[in-house]
């Protein structure tokens, strides 16, 4: 009995072991999958709660196929010598094919003075649950001043998140009466409002039509006194911070020595074998690849997964290629939304998937993004095949000029 092991049991750590577990020889293969938390909560509504919602979550045990061995709790590394995962309370699995599939999290602790006393006073996050249930208690008792939506670093999971944050904040003061009475900046690292120059240049726009400054190449050095510094002296002064800190992959990855310097894992952009090993891949957000990291991604990425690892432990050839392909929807307000959807080589241009516009405001694209969570707990995470429309012409992005791009983590300021 061969043993293959899952790390994580988030989006594509659930797609994954699901899908396999009906694609694998029985009684041929041992599937386990290791999960640190509970409960499996539904990110893309976390942007929501703060404006009131309610969180989406689900036991992870109800989410996983029941011939799959669950294992609950913390890992501490991976030994690829002697090809076993050992857990912090001396538990050890040992494997023939290792997924790593723990995600990336949140590390304000990586930007000095953003984990000081203004700590979910004045600075708060909404990629966690506990950040925004306690932004949702700060928003409802903001009566105005000055607010900056944030990013500390790219890459982020989810990048159109914080943008999606600064329109519904508009579209919150405006409804209550108060849009008068806030200063909303928009603060990023990149050299423009996206890491796309098409959507980018549709989505400043949006910014500056609803009177949101942005304020483009800021690389934090640190925080203080409710200010914003950044490495080249700018500073911006909030009265509520909206942050997304530094994203980092779990911290195993560093001490298993199979990370770069965010523990994500260096991988191959098409078939999702990690560098220099034949029996680890790393999927979702914990891979290293030139594309969002996105549930949209994700999804994708397990079609093209799942395929190739039956031919690679079969003996075969990997002949299925990933394209980078994601697609995500972007609220902005007003009960519309914006869709883009583009790859590696592709960027977002307007046309349609189908029935949905891309590239243009509209309901049907809100309730298509309301519409997508009954498909993640029914469709997606069991593993059931979706089949999901493109856009059918492609715009190359080499064929675009894009402007100067910054790696602020290769910054010669860093």
């Amino acid at each position: 009995m061969k043993n293959l092991v899952v790390l994580g049991a988030g989006t594509a750590g659930t797609m994954v072991v699901n899908k396999l577990r009906r694609r694998l020889p029985h009684g041929q293969w041992r599937i386990t999958v290791v999960e640190r938390e509970d409960w499996h909560v539904y990110q893309p509504g976390l942007l929501f709660v703060p404006f009131g919602a309610a969180v989406s979550r689900k036991p992870v045990l109800s989410l996983i196929d029941g011939e799959v061995q669950l294992v609950l709790g913390e890992i501490d590394r991976v030994d690829t010598s002697a090809q076993t995962v050992t857990l912090d309370d001396g538990r050890f699995l040992p494997y023939d094919q290792l997924v790593i599939a723990t995600g990336v999290h949140p590390r304000p602790d990586q930007t000095p003075g953003m984990l000081g006393p203004h700590w979910r006073t004045s600075i708060f996050d909404f990629y966690s649950l506990g950040g925004a249930e306690a932004l949702s208690h700060a928003l409802r008792d903001f009566a105005g001043g000055k607010l900056v939506v944030h990013i500390s670093e790219m890459p982020i999971k989810c990048p159109v998140a914080p943008l999606e944050f600064s329109f519904l904040a508009d579209d919150e003061f405006r409804r209550r009466g108060i849009r008068h009475k806030v200063e909303l900046t928009y603060v990023t690292p990149l050299s423009d409002a996206f890491t796309k120059p098409v959507a980018a240049l549709r989505l400043a726009r949006m910014l500056e039509e609803r009177g949101i400054s942005l304020e483009p190449d800021f690389v934090v050095e640190c925080v203080k006194d409710k200010t914003l510094i950044s490495y080249d002296g700018r500073e911006i002064a909030f009265d509520l911070l909206v942050t997304v800190p530094v994203n980092m992959g779990a911290q195993f990855v560093a001490r298993s020595g199979l990370g770069n310097e965010l523990n994500c894992v260096p991988v191959d952009r098409y078939t999702f074998l990690a560098t220099g090993y034949d029996n680890i891949f790393a999927l979702g957000d914990a891979a290293d690849l030139p594309t969002s990291k996105a549930g949209s991604v994700a999804h994708f990425a397990a079609e093209v997964f799942v395929e190739n690892f039956l031919d690679h432990v079969a003996g075969r050839p990997m002949k299925r290629r990933f394209d980078g392909h994601a697609n995500c929807f972007i609220e902005s307000g007003h009960g519309r939304a914006l869709l883009i959807d583009f790859d590696y080589d592709n960027e977002p241009m307007p046309g349609r998937v189908g029935p949905l516009p891309l590239l243009r405001e509209s309901v049907v694209n809100h309730w298509g993004k309301l519409a997508f969570r009954w498909l993640y707990w029914n469709v997606l995470l069991p593993g059931r095949r979706m089949p999901m429309p493109r856009r059918r012409d492609r715009w190359p992005s080499k064929s675009i000029p894009h402007g100067p791009s910054r790696s602020p983590r290769n910054s010669p300021n860093r």
